[in-house]
């Protein structure tokens, strides 16, 4: 079979794996759909990101769906031809994080398309994969393209979790890429009255308004967008800051009232915080990272038909157009989420 291998930056090859067979409590998937993360473009753009590096040849990707075509001799729950969209989160169980039920934080994790680790932990990128049946999620009366955003989904559901009680409240949202406009349709799930974005470019803004905004503010061209919100102790009771960048987080934390929450999810390395502000106003700063159990979730309310992320799925390139696939995904004028069809 085929596979999406990073050798280095801007070296992307499409080049023959083997297809393990199936353990007794493993299936093997014909991959439909991947969609291009965020960390597949930094490996493509940069051959990383911060400290994380390739040192050898990696096969990218973690936001799949597909159908089942072999079952282990120990599977059960899963039939030949079901569509399921497959977690790229395989921790380990044993150590005390996952014993504790922290599985995101585990010691021993095999992240799909990873550089974190040495050895790398191989991407889902491929066309055909053998996964543990426990990671596959049914995806019923959905696309398999919708399916595959059941991962940049999860983050957001992990990040809603954690940020607490959001019914009724005043949420900022800053950087609109996937994760963001999958934080707003989040946040809304959950009930919250008012939601603003802010970002650079047009289109992603575009996009936050489409899946829920209330207000939406391009920063490059109006840098002071928010400082209305900032009159007196501040005004919204939640952010979620997700472009990694160091202004989207000064600039949201002078928008917080006092005892409001600010969740960071972009990954942009080492920030200076205004910690007199932070602590002034006692504002509760957290990390969110990842996810485990939000996966399913992700599944069940998508094919519920509570969450819509078809206007997420802006482009899918067939399987030999790769390069392309991800030039276009870099492009955030024109694209939100951009997949692979690795069966075309």
């Amino acid at each position: 079979m085929n596979a999406l291998v990073i050798h280095a930056p801007k070296d992307l090859r499409i080049e023959r794996v083997d297809t393990p067979s199936p353990g007794e409590d493993e299936v093997v998937i014909d991959i439909e759909v991947g969609g291009v993360c965020g960390s597949d473009l930094h490996y493509y753009n940069h051959g990383g990101f911060g400290t994380v590096k390739l040192r050898e040849p990696m096969i990218l990707g973690h936001e799949v769906a597909g159908r089942v075509t072999q079952i282990g001799g120990e599977s059960t729950g899963l039939a030949i031809g079901d569509l399921v969209a497959v977690s790229p989160s395989r921790p380990c169980f044993q150590c005390t994080y996952c014993k504790e039920s922290n599985h995101n934080h585990c010691e021993n994790m095999q992240f799909y398309g990873s550089a974190m680790p040495w050895p790398h932990i191989q991407g889902a990128f491929r066309q055909q994969l053998t996964a543990k049946s426990w990671q596959c999620v049914k995806a019923n009366n959905i696309t398999a393209g919708e399916a595959a955003i059941a991962e940049p989904l999860s983050v957001a559901l992990h990040a809603t979790k954690l940020a607490g009680d959001m019914l009724g409240k005043r949420v900022l949202v800053t950087g609109c890429g996937p994760i963001g406009i999958l934080s707003i349709i989040a946040a809304r799930r959950s009930g919250a009255a008012q939601i603003v974005a802010t970002d650079i470019t047009d289109n992603a803004l575009k996009f936050a308004v489409q899946c829920g905004a209330d207000e939406v503010f391009n920063v490059a061209r109006s840098p002071d967008s928010l400082e209305p919100f900032m009159q007196g102790k501040g005004y919204f009771d939640v952010m979620y800051e997700c472009s990694g960048n160091v202004q989207a987080l000064t600039g949201g934390i002078a928008a917080l009232r006092p005892k409001a929450t600010a969740m960071q999810l972009g990954l942009g390395g080492d920030m200076t915080l205004p910690m007199m502000q932070l602590t002034a106003k006692e504002i509760s700063l957290r990390g969110s990272f990842r996810f485990h159990s939000e996966f399913a979730t992700a599944i069940e309310l998508m094919s519920a038909g509570l969450v819509d992320v078809k206007p997420l799925i802006t482009h899918s390139m067939p399987f030999n157009d790769v390069v392309a696939a991800f030039d276009l995904a870099n492009n955030r004028e024109e694209a939100m989420k951009a997949q692979i069809l690795f069966q075309a």
